[in-house]
């Protein structure tokens, strides 16, 4: 806990070393307006300026050293008295070089904030958000925390899945927060909008919205800027610092300005928006070591999907994991009667529209939200299309119902879906082919053999792994143990990982898996599926090799996995190079452990049958040489 000051201490200073830290740690109880030295009300200031007296009146060959002038915030003084009272201690100084400088500091400001962050911006204009009788507890139970000044965990953290909502409930709360008059500010990531797709902007930005909501702050942050014309080049940890923590802590020290009558909610939605982890990871610090000081008012509350930064930090361990309040709105927030709500009250405007209250029926409902997975997102996707003004609501949500991904199809119903489902895709694409041990890996070939596993659930079929112990599909892969949690690392908002016998993916949405099966939603995202097969097939040749003649159990479902139905599988150079390794007589040479397998061995080369195709033409000495083993 800082050391207290004596009740008569000089405040603090408002232009100190720029990078001089602020106090760590949070009190209990959150006296807010107070002397932070004693807890008394701020002292009474003798309104100078409304005073018939003048300042030493009478006096003749007056000299003043080391002046210390402190005012009331209520007086008059701090609007155009103040300038005077300067004027007539510096005659020689041109108090308008002061005004001009704290004018450029504001503009300064304006001109590194983004506007269109901002929850009321024009470039958000509708933006999604709650209706009145949908997420009911939840906002319920967000805004009192908000609202509750006394309460010490002054950190609200939602994550969810993406399109469960999080934008929707966080517009709600800044609008709510507006009203109440408690909005301090907000600011919204966006991943497409350069002005705030990183945080270069966010800290003007907060600092500019608190500044707006009283005039004496204004000036202080002006003057901030003004002292350092490079401010906007420093760390997050730097700028929210000297433009909002010290500016605050003067004006409370200094002229008795009470923090608790400042509005105090600051919101942040997004933060996966954001670009850089390392980026992400350094606004989350700078908001724990900087804003949520016990000495401050404000109450943050950030909303994303549990991406890697934001997860980490809210883990056991984490950073925010003592500090934190943490929604999970996924798991533990079911918006299967939301959304009903959400489409029955939009359908049902769309009947005034085209005069056909039967256009729709319950049943039609309960399909898309069915296929909505609790993903609010998708039955807004949808309600979108159906209501375009120039379409009939009726045949659109016939197309809907009835949408299969044919080649002519030119109906695009989830477009806006696939383009979050591309963005997420690519940029945890991109960070995994990053990393260097990753280095040969194909990230899209990996997680589709894994959506794959979910549907066949390979890993459960003993003949495809040949070991006697319950198999991973990483084992086959080749891969180690950890390899899954890496590979979806940046994925969390869409799949999770399920422990059972073994690891397996969940997608958490049945319209990410239909985007990862279609072609023409995933585009250069797909994965046929003969590629995945195929690669498998050449994982499964290898892991012969390196698996002992003991631990065979049975090839029964070999062909199924090296021939599936209905897929070609291209791997003839691979059955060659197996053949000349031996690898049919390491497979032969099981039976005298497994006698049993022996069995299979008519029905493995009717499959090998299909499988060898190509390999006849090009070699068929090879062919004659699996034969032997299975004849």
């Amino acid at each position: 806990m800082p050391n207290k000051q004596t009740s008569n201490a000089r405040p603090e200073p408002l232009f100190p070393n720029q990078h001089s830290d602020p106090p760590s740690g949070r009190r209990r109880g959150r006296k807010r307006g107070k002397n932070a030295q004693d807890g008394q009300p701020p002292p009474r200031y003798p309104d100078i300026a409304s005073s018939s007296q003048a300042f030493f009146e009478g006096a003749k060959n007056v000299q003043m050293r080391d002046l210390t002038v402190t005012v009331n915030p209520n007086s008059a003084l701090v609007d155009e008295g103040l300038s005077k009272f300067r004027h007539c201690l510096s005659p020689e100084k041109d108090t308008n070089d002061h005004e001009r400088s704290t004018v450029a500091g504001w503009k300064l400001l304006v001109k590194h904030i983004s506007p269109n962050a901002l929850h009321d911006s024009s470039a958000r204009y509708d933006p999604p958000k709650c209706d009145e009788d949908t997420r009911v507890e939840l906002t319920s139970e967000l805004m009192d925390r908000i609202e509750d000044r006394e309460n010490p965990q002054c950190l609200l953290c939602m994550t969810g899945a993406a399109g469960s909502g999080k934008s929707a409930l966080q517009q709600t709360i800044a609008e709510r927060c507006e009203g109440f008059g408690i909005l301090g500010s907000a600011y919204f990531f966006g991943s497409a909008d350069p002005t705030r797709n990183n945080t270069s902007t966010i800290v003007p930005t907060i600092a500019f919205q608190l500044a707006s909501h009283n005039p004496a702050l204004k000036q202080a942050i002006s003057a901030a800027v003004a002292q350092d014309m490079v401010i906007f080049e420093r760390s997050l940890r730097t700028q929210m610092n000297n433009l909002i923590v010290r500016p605050l802590r003067y004006l409370r020290e200094g002229t008795g300005l009470d923090l608790a009558t400042l509005p105090h909610a600051i919101l942040i939605d997004g933060l996966d928006e954001c670009q850089g982890e390392h980026r992400q990871e350094e606004l989350l610090t700078a908001v724990r070591e900087c804003l949520l000081s016990d000495d401050l008012p404000f109450c943050v509350f950030i909303a994303s999907r549990p991406e890697l930064a934001i997860r980490t930090a809210l883990a056991p361990g984490g950073h925010l994991h003592a500090v934190a309040y943490h929604v999970q709105l996924s798991e533990h927030h079911d918006a299967s009667g939301d959304m009903r709500r959400f489409l029955r009250r939009r359908f049902e405007r769309l009947s005034l529209r085209t005069g056909n209250p039967h256009w729709f029926t319950q049943e039609n409902i309960e399909t898309l939200v069915e296929a909505g997975s609790g993903q609010f997102i998708y039955v807004a996707t949808v309600y979108r299309w159906i209501s375009e003004p120039r379409a009939s609501p009726a045949e659109r949500l016939k197309i809907v119902l009835t949408w299969t991904p044919d080649a002519e199809q030119k109906a695009r119903p989830f477009e806006a879906l696939d383009q979050l489902y591309t963005n997420i895709l690519l940029n945890a694409k991109n960070v995994y082919e990053s990393v260097d041990t990753h280095s040969g890996q194909d990230f899209l070939l990996l997680l589709k053999i894994h959506h794959i596993n979910i549907v066949d659930r390979f890993s459960n079929y003993r003949g495809v792994t040949f070991v006697h112990s319950k198999p991973h599909l990483t084992d086959l892969l080749g891969l180690g143990d950890e390899s899954v949690e890496i590979l979806i690392s940046d994925l969390h908002s869409l799949v999770s990982i399920e422990m059972g016998d073994f690891p397996y993916l969940r997608i958490l949405h049945k319209s990410f898996s239909d985007f990862l099966n279609t072609k023409s939603r995933a585009k250069n995202l797909f994965v046929p599926p003969s590629r995945s097969y195929s690669h498998l097939a050449k994982c499964c040749l290898l892991y012969i090799f390196r698996c002992p003649d003991s631990e065979f159990l049975d090839i029964a479902n070999f062909p199924r996995f090296l021939a599936p139905q209905g897929i070609l599988v291209e791997i003839d150079d691979e059955l060659i190079d197996f053949s000349q390794k031996g690898g049919w007589a390491k497979i032969d040479s099981a039976t005298n452990v497994h006698p049993g397998l022996k069995q299979d061995y008519p029905y493995l080369l009717e499959q090998l049958d299909v499988l060898t195709k190509g390999v006849r033409k090009r070699n068929p000495e090879i062919v004659e040489v699996m034969r032997t083993y299975f004849e």
